[in-house]
């Protein structure tokens, strides 16, 4: 929000009662952190919610009955028939049908759709193969600090006895846990995402999610075959034109994206872009960006800045 130089009359602050009292600094001024009650929202007219899926279920609702428009970075409200699941580059008119709640897209999914969209309005897209290296970020805090511990001891020589999260030198091809279909429920979000943020439930996809020792930004290989023709030239030249990406691709030079590079960065990068020598209409991608800022923060703010836009 400060970043953006957002807008901001009063910036209210809420938490469980273990964070209440302590501050943020916003803009130079030190802000109190609230108590959050079901009455904390009078005055309120956008009301960001990033504190789980329990929390949104129970608060949201209250927030909209005080005259706010709730922008909902959990799973909860994704996939409800009067939500909205928005990703601005894509589909920003969605939010014109908003209830009260808009919902902000799982990190995998929102970096996804942002090639995707222009590619889908060119050739219509017809089949997905997905494979995510997902940074142990988007797992909280706890996963990051395991990640530094877990690679500190077994640079010295000791042994990880963490047998649920173990993360060092490791890749683990679960994230969050397995459905009845074999898939995992981070899979099942990218297909069911996917599909409502382009308004379009015939796109086949197929996701493997994988958690890698990388702190921050995921990386995505893409396989995209579409019912159009299509080359990988031609999509680079169509992806420099799109906003909120950035074309990364020199192979003869080394160049592609880097998860280290996409850290604290805003742009959905791309690069890798080459036909696909075993299927005739399709194009493989290598897709990057910081799971926190477009994949979680940054597409929240921007829903709110279309919301003023539009007032």
């Amino acid at each position: 929000l400060e970043q953006r130089d957002f807008p901001v009359e009063k910036l209210v602050l809420l938490a469980s009662s273990r964070s209440a009292g302590t501050t943020i600094f916003f803009k130079g001024e030190s802000i109190p952190i609230e108590e959050l009650k079901e009455t904390s929202f009078k005055g309120v007219d956008i009301a960001l919610f990033s504190a789980g899926g329990s929390i949104s279920k129970q608060y949201a609702p209250h927030a909209v009955d005080a005259g706010a428009v709730v922008i909902d970075n959990t799973s909860h409200f994704r996939l409800d028939e009067g939500v909205p699941l928005v990703v601005p580059e894509v589909n920003a008119h969605a939010i014109t049908r908003h209830q009260g709640i808009i919902a902000n897209p799982n990190c995998s999914t929102a970096q996804l759709v942002v090639p995707l969209k222009p590619l889908h309005d060119k050739g219509k897209l017809k089949r997905l193969v997905i494979s995510t290296y997902q940074s142990v970020s988007g797992a909280g805090k706890e996963a990051v600090e395991a990640l530094e511990q877990q690679s500190r001891l077994n640079l010295s020589g000791g042994v990880t006895t963490d047998s649920n999260f173990n993360i060092a030198f490791n890749c683990i091809p679960q994230i969050d846990v397995f459905t009845d279909n074999g898939y995992t429920k981070e899979e099942m979000k990218m297909i069911n995402e996917t599909r409502k943020i382009l308004g379009d439930d015939s796109v086949q996809v197929c996701p493997t999610t994988v958690r890698v020792p990388v702190f921050y930004s995921h990386s995505e290989a893409l396989n995209i075959e579409t019912e159009g023709p299509i080359t990988g030239s031609a999509v680079k030249e169509l992806l420099k034109t799109q906003s909120g990406i950035s074309v990364v691709d020199d192979p003869l030079n080394n160049e592609y994206p880097l998860a280290i590079e996409g850290e604290d960065k805003n742009e959905v990068f791309v690069g890798r872009i080459r036909d696909d020598i075993s299927c005739e209409r399709a194009v493989n991608l290598w897709v990057v960006s910081d799971n926190l800022r477009k994949g979680a923060a940054l597409n929240a703010v921007q829903i709110a800045e279309l919301l003023i836009s539009r007032r």
